[in-house]
């Protein structure tokens, strides 16, 4: 287990591999753990790391430092420990609206972006989100198959307040959410059966800034890098290997993945 401490509070990471810099930031169910098939896919060409926020995993839980903003400095602050000067980033959830946010904040940090999990519309979460704890939001979130058992098992670590902190937040966001102030190429990925977002419609996917990319998972729910572990991590690839100046768009999505939504 590795740690660091940031603002006198203690950060619990890992990292796998060698390369370029990829961080990983979970949702709000689970912590850094379910990352792990991604980070060993990923590690063979990158240097992966993956944290648990304030409020999750083996991180502080610390209420003051719930807020969307201090999750970003969080993020800041881990990089400036590390000497990590430029990275890609993969937010899951919570960790989309993290990573957006901080990319937006800090445009020269960030090659590119992958946001799964983020309601398109800006604020399109089941309102279950907002009442229910983290054990109970596991098992509705959560397919049986035992890729999601880690996940299960830490949604039980999670300080409830940084779920609701952080909601409270994003409530506060505009209508369109933070994609309109987006500088990064980024890819959005959505689980065809996730019960806690809104889907996109086509007209949103079409409004999407010109450098933006989104791929619906047609067998997946919440968690597409646990339900279609071998696809994902197949476009995780695909994504981090695009040359810097190609637009997402371009990506060429194999045969299995079957739909793409411009």
């Amino acid at each position: 287990m590795s740690a660091v401490i940031l603002r006198d509070e203690i950060v619990h990471y890992e990292v796998l591999g060698r390369g370029r810099p990829l961080v990983f930031m979970h949702g709000w169910i689970g912590s850094w753990r379910y990352w792990i098939p991604s980070m060993q896919s990923a590690s063979t060409s990158f240097r992966a790391y993956a944290l648990d926020m304030w409020g999750f995993g083996d991180s502080a839980k610390n209420p003051s430092k719930y807020t969307l903003h201090s999750q970003v400095e969080l993020l800041e602050c881990f990089m400036d420990k590390l000497g990590i000067s430029r990275i890609a980033i993969i937010g899951h959830g919570l960790g989309s609206f993290i990573a957006t946010e901080f990319s937006i904040k800090n445009p020269g940090l960030v090659d590119r972006l992958m946001a799964i999990s983020y309601p398109l519309d800006g604020q399109g979460l089941n309102p279950r989100l907002y009442s229910t704890g983290p054990s109970e939001l596991a098992e509705w979130l959560l397919n049986k198959a035992p890729e999601s058992e880690i996940a299960r098992q830490e949604a039980a670590k999670a300080d409830f307040q940084a779920i609701t902190t952080s909601l409270t937040m994003i409530q506060s966001l505009p209508p369109e959410g933070l994609i309109s102030r987006l500088n990064t190429p980024c890819l959005f990925v959505t689980g065809q059966n996730d019960p806690l977002i809104t889907l996109p419609s086509t007209d949103d996917s079409y409004s999407l800034p010109d450098f933006t990319h989104h791929i619906l998972f047609e067998q997946s729910g919440h968690f597409p890098m646990l339900d279609e572990s071998t696809k994902f991590n197949r476009l995780l690839a695909d994504f981090l290997a695009l040359p810097q100046s190609v637009n997402p768009r371009q990506l060429q999505l194999k045969e299995e993945w079957k739909r793409r939504i411009r």
